[in-house]
């Protein structure tokens, strides 16, 4: 039992380490919670979760090596870099509007496509998270690899959680300078970083 402990312990941490890193995913929390609420954090990571389960049970019926196979990088960074730059466009368009009370589903649902539009997200679980889910079921079988999930999972919902909150917290005005600011700010790195996946997914092509 301690062992499985420790090793849901370690799955956060490790979670933690990845979850902090900047990305598509952290710029829409902060974007969308200054616009909906602290609730937009968690409803993301909803979807995130559903997203991550989906590999879970791709890796498990024993897809795992083509999540992280060189054709795949290229074809998720062509799709998911497109998906990103139009989200960073269309973001980019309305800035100057507030969008209100984002509904609780289309955030989850932004939370999945923004996730499934990394393709970085399916490297790490095709590698590192595919590498730990086996660890887990060697530890301690059905109980290591729940360990390492929860854990996992916690450190998304505690970090985009406090990013919410945080977000939500500070004092934006929709109509003033601040508020377009930062939304000029979160969808130019959207666009960004979609254009840097497109074109690493074309380079494996050309």
């Amino acid at each position: 039992m301690l062992s499985v402990i420790l090793f849901t312990v370690t799955s956060f941490i490790i979670g933690l380490s990845g979850a902090m890193a900047p990305g598509p995913l952290l710029t829409v929390t902060v974007s969308d919670s200054i616009q909906g609420g602290f609730r937009a954090g968690p409803l993301l990571v909803t979807g995130h979760i559903l997203g991550e389960a989906l590999l879970v049970v791709l890796i498990f019926m024993g897809m795992g090596y083509l999540l992280s196979s060189e054709s795949a990088s290229s074809f998720i960074g062509i799709a998911g870099g497109s998906v990103l730059i139009w989200t960073g466009i269309r973001g980019l368009r309305s800035g100057d509007e507030s969008s209100g009370d984002i509904p609780a589903g289309g955030s989850v649902l932004r939370g999945a496509v923004i996730s499934f539009s990394n393709p970085y997200f399916f490297i790490w679980w095709g590698a590192v998270g595919a590498a730990l889910m086996y660890s887990g079921l060697e530890l301690a079988g059905a109980a290591g690899l729940a360990g390492f999930l929860v854990g996992h999972w916690s450190s998304d919902l505690a970090w985009y959680s406090l990013v919410s909150f945080l977000s939500s917290r500070g004092s934006f005005d929709t109509g003033g300078r601040i508020y377009r600011a930062v939304m000029v700010a979160c969808n130019g790195f959207i666009l960004l970083a979609g254009l840097y996946f497109l074109t690493g997914g074309l380079a494996v092509i050309f």
